[in-house]
């Protein structure tokens, strides 16, 4: 069984955010000169540009993706940040809408992000309404066999605290190593215990101020730990950005490449 999950090769793609391209099909041709395998797209309904709920638009987007043979990782709304997930009259109805096309882009995980004007740590009347828009929308993504993944400044157990309330198997959390070692929790061990609760849908290899595996998070250590859970979903790197984001994604995607999948070939 070790032997099985050391062979494993992970599927390796980046947020489309940090290689300049949030929202652009231009991620997919970067992705590909990157040598990595998928884009985490940002859905963002608020921008006419490149608002997926049009049919012409996600064309563009899908025939990117088939030109350069890059996948849609998953998806992003990242606009939580500045319009709450919990507080904003529209929220439900755009994670609905991305429900809808997910299935279109061969996809089946949306991050909901909780940072910013979103952040929900230590606000219970803010995790209650979290909570109570989970319940009412959860229920879509069960029928449409798509995760809703939680991306926020919790820990371990007020993660599960809030899923348990929500009580689907559709929530889940999309965990990210250098949030979680920032805010002191010991990364490792949470990867372990959340996926033992099977509760954790993706992850983001971050760094914050350099570039991975020359800060502060310990990525031998997180992929001992994805192995331990036996984890197979995608590695999704994130930020980890110094000196010039095109440079840092190449040597993050190498990076990632030698250490999680044993290739020592640069591609």
């Amino acid at each position: 069984m070790a032997e099985a999950k050391q062979n494993h090769q992970y599927k390796i793609g980046i947020t489309d955010w940090h290689i300049n391209s949030k929202c652009d099909p231009r991620a997919f041709q970067l992705a590909s000169e990157f040598g990595l395998d998928g884009i985490q797209l940002s859905y963002v309904p608020t921008n006419p540009e490149c608002n997926l709920i049009h049919k012409e638009i996600r064309q563009t987007f899908l025939a990117a993706a088939a030109k350069y043979k890059v996948e849609i990782a998953s998806m992003a709304m990242g606009i939580f940040n500045q319009h709450p997930f919990m507080t904003t009259p529209d929220a439900e109805k755009w994670v609905t809408q991305c429900m809808k096309f997910m299935p279109e882009f061969r996809q089946k995980v949306v991050l909901l992000a909780f940072f910013g004007k979103g952040d929900i740590k230590d606000k219970p009347q803010m995790q209650k309404l979290t909570i109570e828009r989970l319940k009412r929308i959860a229920p879509i993504a069960e029928k449409k066999g798509l995760t809703l993944g939680l991306e926020t400044w919790l820990n371990m157990e007020d993660h599960m605290r809030i899923l348990d309330a929500v009580g689907s198997d559709a929530v889940k959390v999309f965990y990210d190593t250098a949030n979680m070692h920032k805010m002191g929790y010991n990364v490792p061990n949470e990867i372990r215990w959340l996926g033992k609760m099977n509760a954790i849908c993706q992850i983001h290899l971050k760094e914050n101020g350099n570039r991975l595996g020359q800060g502060k998070v310990n990525f031998l250590d997180v992929k001992q730990a994805l192995q331990d859970i036996n984890y197979k979903d995608w590695l999704i790197i994130e930020s980890a950005i110094k000196n010039g984001w095109r440079d840092s994604a190449k040597a993050n995607g190498k990076y990632v490449r030698r250490l999680f999948n044993n290739d020592s070939l640069s591609r």
